[in-house]
């Protein structure tokens, strides 16, 4: 089976961190979220994977390759113009000449893929759409099922107390080639606005499955993204192919009197001063270097960093090649350097 990862949008949702990093790149404990969104896939068999980009799309060419790094072939589609979540799979449809899987770069999960798509050929489907439970729904498309799992209605975003069903859709996608003709080509349009409309006022053999236990969290906001570092580096969910969640590599340079607490991630060639503290759950990224008597607690700090002595870091993000000045305090803030400005 082949697969699409989604990966076009600009993730306006993260900003400063994703202005000079484009989505598909931001780490989760030390590795780009479209790696992981890629080994996934190749969990089950999926080896040809087609991704659309757009922002800093070199970057994300630079840094996947043709992903034989990863055991896939990877086919691009460079976007001048985004059109959307369906106009993006429209156009990679000779591509796409068989039953498919869509995926976003922003979603991270370990829920059964071979499972939605025997559920999806069982229901003789066009399209399956994979669910998952939520206690707080209010911030996600909700989905109301029969009793054969087809679907009989959505809810954006309901109020508390409002939702009619405790289930999510998580951006992962089953789909026949038929899908294809409801899409205009060269038009922007979306699955969720458009084509999942259109099944339910046709309907069209429409359905979605929720898997009990699955895992599932979208990145691409700041505090799910702190809720997937926090499961990644607890265990809740596991990372295919990643050589460890948690843990410091034999390159650190460690100072004295250097204490770890809870989990943590450290990236490699890092350098700790003396008395350094970390808490977790924190992630520090490549080439990091922290001064004397810093603290970083509950924090993800991404690659090439350089937080200075006596510096305190709680419940905050920073951004590649950032510098924190010594004694500087940062509270539950985000910080990311801007781009260049355009010369005139």
């Amino acid at each position: 089976m082949k697969a699409m990862i989604l990966a076009g949008g600009l993730s306006t949702r993260l900003y400063p961190l994703t202005k000079r990093v484009p989505k598909p790149l931001v780490p989760v404990a030390g590795e780009p979220n479209a790696v992981h969104v890629i080994r996934y896939l190749r969990s089950f068999g999926v080896v040809d994977i087609a991704i659309n980009v757009h922002y800093l799309a070199d970057q994300i060419e630079s840094k996947l390759g043709d992903g034989s790094e990863y055991g896939v072939r990877l086919h691009y589609l460079r976007e001048p113009e985004l059109l959307g979540s369906a106009g993006a799979v429209k156009q990679m449809e000779a591509f796409l000449d068989d039953t498919f899987a869509v995926v976003g770069c922003d979603d991270l999960t370990d829920l059964r893929l071979d499972a939605l798509v025997a559920f999806h050929r069982r229901r003789n489907a066009v399209a399956t759409i994979a669910l998952a439970h939520a206690d707080d729904v209010s911030q996600y498309g909700v989905v109301v099922l029969d009793s054969e799992g087809r679907i009989v209605e959505f809810q954006e975003k309901p109020a508390r107390g409002t939702e009619r069903s405790k289930l999510v859709n998580t951006g992962v996608y089953v789909f026949e080639p038929a899908i294809l003709e409801r899409i205009p080509a060269g038009k922007f349009y979306d699955f969720g606005r458009e084509v999942f409309p259109g099944l339910q006022r046709d309907a069209a053999p429409f359905y979605g499955l929720a898997l009990p236990g699955a895992y599932w969290c979208d990145i691409g906001t700041p505090d799910e993204y702190r809720r997937a570092t926090r499961d990644v580096l607890s265990g809740r969910v596991r990372l295919l192919g990643s050589a460890r969640a948690r843990g410091v590599p034999p390159d650190t340079q460690l100072g004295d009197d250097v204490r770890i607490e809870e989990d943590v991630r450290v990236g490699a060639r890092c350098r700790l001063g003396d008395r350094v503290r970390l808490v977790g759950p924190t992630v520090i990224g490549d080439d990091v270097e922290i001064g004397d008597g810093a603290v970083v607690e509950a924090s993800i700090v991404w690659d090439s960093v350089r937080i200075g002595a006596g510096a305190h870091l709680r419940e905050s993000i920073v951004g590649n090649d950032y510098v924190v000045p010594g004694a500087a305090r940062l509270l539950n803030q985000i910080v990311a350097n801007e781009p260049e400005p355009a010369p005139a």
